[in-house]
């Protein structure tokens, strides 16, 4: 089965409304002709804002994250799934290792975020990943494999058919050391027979991106994996030249 490529920038707390007017400006003109698929996920405040400036370019929007309850009530600073489809998201990122470090988030609270986003309508990058210590003592895959047994135990079928996989060694987000292209095809290659394992259907439409400090310069190698669909970029998709860079060496 052929994959389609992914891009997804993935912002953090970064940006202001003059960034996200003059990032929409300079990606609007220049993503004709690129095969991957783009997708920018800013603050939660800037979904509606830049959704409205990309309208008709090929450019999707998505959240960074999104409350685990479906319903409305007293969860102050939440911002639930049906919120951000408001506001114009199609995706959202979920389980990203900064939320699972800094807020404490369990692979289960990951599934349940999920199962609350596809049940919103928007597709979920669930993200995985090991951390240096874990690599450095032979366990990153018994870690990957337990968080996506996690997943295959709490979230839902109609999640997973859906859902996007994104691969980020922590030891490499914002560090400036990647993984080389070879770590990142065996790991990703790890991801997808531990998926066909539990769901030989998914494990072959499933898209695995890789993200950990992907830049343009090491982008094409790093896509050249047979297993790695596309990217879950951070610092490099604040800047539309780099982001759209990265996009074009997707193909």
């Amino acid at each position: 089965m052929t994959r389609r490529m992914m891009v997804a920038g993935n912002w953090k707390m970064n940006g202001s409304a003059a960034a996200v007017d003059r990032f929409a400006e300079e990606i609007s003109t220049a993503v004709d002709g690129l095969a991957a698929q783009l997708l920018i996920c800013p603050p939660a405040v800037y979904i509606e804002r830049l959704g409205r400036q990309v309208s008709g370019v090929a450019v999707a929007v998505g959240a960074q994250n999104v409350a685990a309850e479906r319903e409305p009530g007293a969860f102050t600073g939440e911002t639930s799934g049906e919120m951000v489809v408001d506001a114009g998201a199609t995706y959202a990122i979920v389980g990203h290792s900064e939320r699972r470090a800094l807020y404490g988030e369990t692979d289960q609270v990951v599934a349940t975020k999920a199962n609350a986003a596809a049940a919103a309508g928007l597709v979920p990058i669930i993200c995985v990943g090991e951390t240096l210590e874990q690599r450095e003592a032979g366990q990153a895959e018994a870690v990957l494999a337990a968080q996506l047994d996690a997943l295959f135990d709490h979230a839902d079928q109609d999640t997973l058919s859906i859902a996007v996989i994104a691969y980020e060694p922590i030891w490499a987000i914002g560090t400036g050391h990647s993984a080389t292209p070879d770590q990142a095809q065996e790991i990703h290659a790890f991801i997808r027979s531990h998926i066909r394992d539990r769901n030989a259907t998914m494990a072959e439409s499933v898209q695995l991106l890789y993200g950990g400090s992907v830049k343009p310069d090491n982008a094409a190698a790093l896509f050249a994996g047979a297993d790695v669909d596309g990217a879950l970029v951070g610092g490099a998709s604040l800047k539309a030249d780099s982001f759209l860079d990265i996009a074009r060496a997707a193909g």
